[in-house]
């Protein structure tokens, strides 16, 4: 547990020089077009096939190998020039980590707001958590001797989730979003979770500071 503390302490410090964006579903940002962006950051990355049970998934993996490993969960438009950046920079934190996105899409990036919204509405969610327990199990497996778990808005839920329903992650930094009751039991968490919500976020009930009463058993929640 002090092992998987001090990851959250140093891989995901909350100061504004090495924080991700913190945006909103429905911030008026998120709904400008993307095409112009779509291939951005895609240099540093290793593309590798995970398989679990019956099926395989692209993954792209950046960073030290050996070193700690973080999976990097995207939001709703997929796996896009942003969530690439900020896995890069996640993994030049300190003295390096290997840091690993899963495309839960399967390849699908949505370019505008309604078309991210139906992505993440045909998401099979507990699907989305097998695919990111094989994505531990593979960091761990390649050499990483922790790994943890973050992501942001619908990424941000499934952090959370997974640090409910996977035994193998060793900590857990959402940023804004919150899993239905039915996908976890937050209470049943078995890992160290720090959450961050905006004290401005309109989206009551998934993101909003609204949803502090429902993160309270957490290890640290922070809001700004």
């Amino acid at each position: 547990m002090a092992t998987a503390q001090l990851l959250l302490r140093r891989a995901f410090a909350s100061s504004p020089s090495c924080s991700p964006l913190r945006r909103s579903p429905l911030d008026s940002a998120r709904f400008l077009p993307r095409a112009a962006m779509a291939s951005s950051a895609a240099a540093p990355f290793q593309k590798v096939q995970i398989q679990r049970e019956d099926t395989t998934f692209d993954a792209y993996v950046v960073g030290k190998e050996n070193a700690p490993g973080i999976v990097v969960l995207q939001e709703w438009w997929g796996v896009d020039y942003e969530i690439k950046n900020h896995a890069d920079k996640i993994s030049q934190i300190g003295e390096g980590y290997r840091a690993l996105i899963p495309d839960l899409y399967r390849g699908k990036v949505a370019l505008d707001a309604a078309e991210a919204q139906h992505l993440m509405d045909g998401l099979d969610w507990q699907g989305a958590i097998k695919d990111i327990q094989a994505s531990v199990k593979w960091l761990k497996a390649n050499g990483s001797p922790k790994v943890g778990v973050t992501g942001y808005c619908m990424g941000g839920a499934l952090s959370i989730a997974t640090g409910v329903l996977v035994p193998e992650v060793d900590a857990v930094v959402a940023f804004y979003g919150t899993p239905s009751s039915e996908l976890a039991d937050t209470s049943k968490a078995q890992a160290p979770i720090q959450a961050h919500f905006g004290e401005l976020d309109n989206f009551v009930g998934f993101s909003d500071v609204t949803v502090r009463s429902y993160v309270i058993c957490f290890v640290h929640f922070v809001s700004y």
